[in-house]
């Protein structure tokens, strides 16, 4: 079965693990803070703070920014649950915005509508959590407009996109937003087996993640409540999770890092690829905008005419030619969760539409040639 997407792990991988495995730390170590800061490096950004999921670090940014019962939450349908769930974790409403047919990304003119809308009505959003789905960036500058103009925080949900580009510069950069998001689960570009990060330029938004991610605990001084009574000293300020990255899980990303690069290129290299072998089908890539370089986590495809059908058909033809295709994603809204909260089929039609027609075709850096010409040729005949 060729899987949809899957890690690249190498002997320097594998050692980078078992050196901390024979090393004095297991967490709470020296390789946390390198992986921290050589990401935040990389992406141009001042801060980061690595916890054990993007799910984690969802929910840090969304506490850090102070999101709670009251609060508005608006995201894109079309992303992992996780994506609106932490607003929920925070007690906070959570609406979302629909997506442009073309790219899977947040409609910035369905935003500024709804914007526009909830003024009037007085439901605008403490907070909006774009999703670059597949690793393109969202139109972020248009984005961080409409939050200068309507008072929004925005989180960056990047968890598909380290490495890629938005307007020049690295995506994770908080050049448009508050908080930005990664993700390293084993399908995502590089990997450190679980785990997240949210990087931030904001020093005080650091700091609350930071506490937030191990217990509310600090032992900085303007911090505590009182004069610390030795070097052992530490008080939990505030109430906080167990969301700490190990040594072993910065090892590997670190290890990994080191490829992230080329891992991006080798999917931009393929993404061509399909691109050109998909030209005389009845297929359409998802449109990649002049302003960005994706990531390219996923390769996505909508049927040209689609039915339910047809479009299950599809994917049962090609899992049972051993092409484990994926669907990236069910609506948010359509899940038996979310509707019990009052969502409904209808709400966001283009999201839907999206549904019916997308397809996520395998692609990760060890995919072959070989195996791409059969993904393809497969497609052709069940066309």
């Amino acid at each position: 079965m060729i899987p949809y997407s899957k890690q690249s792990i190498n002997q320097t991988d594998i050692d980078a693990v078992v050196n901390v495995l024979k090393s004095d730390w297991l967490t709470q170590g020296p390789k946390v803070p390198e992986f921290e800061d050589k990401v935040a490096a990389y992406c141009g950004a001042k801060n980061a703070v690595a916890v054990n999921s993007a799910t984690s670090a969802l929910h840090l940014a969304c506490l850090a920014l102070n999101i709670g019962p009251g609060d508005i939450v608006w995201t894109s349908p079309i992303s992992f649950v996780a994506s609106a769930n932490c607003a929920l974790y925070c007690g906070a409403q959570i609406d979302f915005v629909d997506i442009e047919l073309g790219t899977g990304n947040m409609s910035v003119d369905r935003l500024s509508e709804k914007l526009a809308h909830a003024k009037t009505k007085g439901t605008l959003p403490k907070l909006v959590i774009p999703v670059h789905l597949a690793g393109q960036s969202c139109d972020m500058k248009e984005i961080h407009k409409l939050s200068q103009q309507y008072n929004f925080k925005i989180i960056e949900d990047a968890s598909h996109a380290i490495g890629g580009l938005y307007k020049g510069n690295k995506i994770g950069s908080c050049q448009f937003s508050d908080i930005t998001v990664f993700s390293f689960h084993p399908v995502k570009i590089i990997t450190s087996a679980e785990g997240g990060l949210a990087l931030s330029n904001n020093k005080q938004l650091i700091r609350a993640m930071q506490r937030l991610r191990s217990h509310g605990i600090t032992n900085v001084s303007d911090e505590m409540t009182e004069s610390s009574h030795g070097s052992w000293y530490y008080q939990q300020v505030e109430l906080g999770f167990n969301y700490r990255m190990t040594e072993l899980q910065a090892a590997l990303g670190l290890s990994q890092f080191n490829q992230l690069d080329k891992f991006v290129a080798r999917r931009n290299l393929l993404a061509k690829q399909y691109d050109e072998l998909l030209k005389p089908m009845a297929v359409e890539p998802l449109l990649q905008t002049s302003d960005c370089y994706s990531a390219f986590h996923l390769y996505i495809i909508k049927l040209a005419i689609s039915t339910p059908k047809k479009h299950s058909n599809v994917f049962e033809k090609l899992r049972e030619c051993g092409i484990f295709c994926q669907l990236h994603y069910i609506p948010i809204h359509l899940q038996p969760y979310y509707k019990k909260i009052g969502f409904s089929s209808g709400d966001f039609p283009v999201a839907e539409s999206y549904y019916s027609c997308a397809i996520t075709l395998p692609l990760h850096p060890n995919l072959t040639a070989k195996e791409q010409r059969y993904i393809v040729a497969s497609l052709g005949k069940l066309l």
